[in-house]
């Protein structure tokens, strides 16, 4: 085990050099000087654009100014954003906030999702089946932005169930409860959809037959020999899931107001904040990667089969 974590760490550099050198290359690669929007309204006195062209070596070829900012950054250096405040202490700021709404999310999609499909499957052919069918295939069919922004005028506006737009990082649970469940949707289909494939398969499989001829219940055969394998496929989903909602849901952030990464991320893009874009770009990167290695060590838990030697 310990091997494999360490390799999987090694493999872990080569990529996240060549993310974070790809979304360093689209970023200041742009038309455009980097230092527009530094001062405002008014033009930078020559003497800033130097220091700034200095301080994050412009001048240099690209691939240079790459590897030394990325020197900058094992550092703990992310530079300034167009405000002169650390984009390490903007990202610190703001991540609890996408951490809890990622996690209600989280919780919303694996609940939800893993019901709706084992409900599904277990009663393959039946109303319900086809209820879940439809309604997930309609789900993932509709853009995020288009559910958020009809949540938020319906469930919001018109009825006043939920607060339409969380404002302060410092907001009760309650005001995410709608962000949540729009940022799960899609996600809860998925799941929903995953699992009642996985769970469909698994129970014609040969030992749920012996598990059957042994006696055994319907509801112990699901929940303790078919359910328990069909998770496998629905715990990878939800590593890269994860990582995503941790990275920041720019549409859903946006669409409810939410300060978190999303939202920064958001509004660093047309303000043309090529380091703050870069900065929360690469801590993504990282959390994603480190999320799907958790990911993967569950795999030997779930199923004592699978070895990481």
């Amino acid at each position: 085990m310990g091997k494999y974590i360490v390799r999987r760490l090694l493999l872990m550099i080569p990529v996240l050099l060549g993310t974070t050198f790809l979304i360093y290359v689209m970023v200041f690669a742009l038309p455009g000087d980097p230092t527009d929007n530094k001062c405002g309204e008014r033009p930078c006195s020559p003497a800033y654009i130097a220091a700034f062209r200095d301080k994050y070596n412009l001048d240099d070829p690209l691939p240079i100014q790459y590897f030394k900012y990325m020197g900058n950054l094992l550092q703990g250096d992310f530079g300034t954003t167009q405000r002169d405040v650390p984009v390490i202490d903007d990202i610190i700021a703001r991540y609890p906030t996408t951490l809890k709404l990622a996690l209600m999310a989280l919780v919303i999609q694996v609940v939800i999702g893993i019901l709706a499909g084992v409900l599904s499957g277990v009663r393959k052919g039946k109303f319900i089946d086809q209820v879940v069918l439809v309604s997930t295939l309609f789900v993932i069919s509709v853009p995020i932005f288009v559910i958020g922004s009809t949540s938020q005028l319906v469930l919001g506006l018109q009825l006043g169930l939920f607060p339409i737009s969380v404002p302060t990082r410092d907001a009760s649970l309650f005001d995410f409860v709608l962000p949540a469940f729009v940022l799960a949707s899609a996600s809860v289909a998925y799941i929903a959809r995953l699992t009642r494939t996985n769970l469909v398969d698994n129970l014609r499989a040969d030992y749920v037959r012996t598990a059957k001829a042994k006696g055994l219940t319907r509801g112990r055969t699901v929940g303790i020999h078919t359910l328990r394998n069909s998770m496998i496929p629905v715990i990878t989903f939800i590593g890269y899931d994860l990582g995503a909602l941790l990275g920041g849901s720019i549409v859903t952030e946006r669409i409810f107001n939410i300060n978190g990464v999303g939202g920064y991320l958001f509004r660093a893009i047309p303000a043309q904040d090529g380091v703050a874009i870069v900065g929360t770009v690469t801590i993504a990167v990282l959390i994603y990667l480190l999320v799907n290695l958790l990911v993967d060590l569950l795999y030997g838990v779930l199923d004592p089969r699978i070895s990481h030697e």
